[in-house]
């Protein structure tokens, strides 16, 4: 049975893409530790471990995850882009971007950000206009 983001990336449940190629997919997280807090995902792999990928889908991956970082980092207001890989939430490899402005930015045990569709779809699409431009 396909994941939840096996599932986003195909299009059969919503979300708010920010980057895509054909082998890798981006969209925010519906529950943000910051504004901009993207999640990326393989689109063909499903394996929740992510020294488990072939090399050529980790180093895809770390590629595709950069420039969604470049962009992101464009369009959200921060002094860094942070990298998380937990994978413990949903069985399906992912990275998250987050931005910074501290270290304390980065703790997941933080309550989460609640933010509008509308909200949502605008940082998307500044993501999404910046990725577009690299």
């Amino acid at each position: 049975m396909a994941t939840v983001f096996t599932k986003i990336a195909k299009g059969e449940i919503p979300s708010w893409k920010v980057a895509e190629n054909e082998d890798f997919y981006a969209f925010l997280d519906i529950n943000p530790l910051a504004e901009g807090h993207t999640l990326v995902i393989p689109k063909h792999v499903e394996d929740d471990y992510i020294f488990h990928l072939d090399d050529d889908v980790y180093l895809g991956l770390c590629a595709f995850a950069k420039k969604v970082a470049v962009a992101l980092k464009a369009a959200v207001p921060c002094k860094r882009v942070g990298v998380a890989v937990l994978g413990m939430e949903v069985p399906h490899t992912h990275i998250h971007l987050v931005p910074l402005n501290s270290e304390a930015d980065l703790d997941f045990r933080k309550p989460k950000l609640e933010l509008s569709p509308e909200r949502f779809a605008e940082i998307a699409g500044s993501i999404l206009k910046e990725y577009e431009k690299l």
